[in-house]
């Protein structure tokens, strides 16, 4: 059975669900290669439940953490409207290629329809190509105002 729930925080199975499956997207090639911290492990909870632009969708299959996508709130200027980002997402190597990652991101749209957002974004890495192909087929593309000007690029400058 599949469930497919925005995470209550609060919950003890919740959190270590989440950071189970944020652990696994770490480790991973796709998400830098190291598992997360000990501080991180301890202090991401708390510090995603204090903050309510943060939506935290878990995928469970037969009650085991399957899947995970971790949005936040953002604004369009253009728009004038709120808009969501999908910042982290992952499902687990044992449920890949069963639908899970569409079934997130109907939950994420769902929630993004539910505060008037006007549209939800994600970065994905180039070579990330069983996520882009995810993402093209449930409506995602590059972003771009003019063609003639490409599309955006996603920068960090870490401090």
């Amino acid at each position: 059975m599949i469930s497919i729930i925005k995470a209550d925080l609060s919950l003890s199975a919740h959190v270590e669900a989440m950071i189970q499956l944020m652990d696994e997207y770490a480790l991973d090639p796709m998400g830098g290669g190291q598992g997360l911290s000990n501080q991180v492990k301890l202090n991401l909870p708390a510090e995603l439940a204090k903050r309510k632009s943060a939506h935290v969708i878990l995928a469970f299959v037969d009650s085991q953490p399957a899947g995970l996508v971790i949005c936040f709130e953002g604004f369009s200027t253009f728009a004038c409207k709120p808009l969501l980002n999908i910042h982290d997402a992952i499902v687990a190597l044992p449920y890949r290629g069963q639908g899970l990652s569409k079934l997130l991101l109907q939950k994420a749209e769902d929630i993004a329809i539910d505060l008037g957002c006007c549209k939800l974004t994600l970065e994905v890495l180039e070579g990330n190509h069983v996520a882009q192909a995810a993402y093209k087929s449930f409506g995602f593309s590059g972003y771009e105002l003019d063609p003639k000007m490409g599309k955006a690029l996603f920068w960090e400058k870490k401090l």
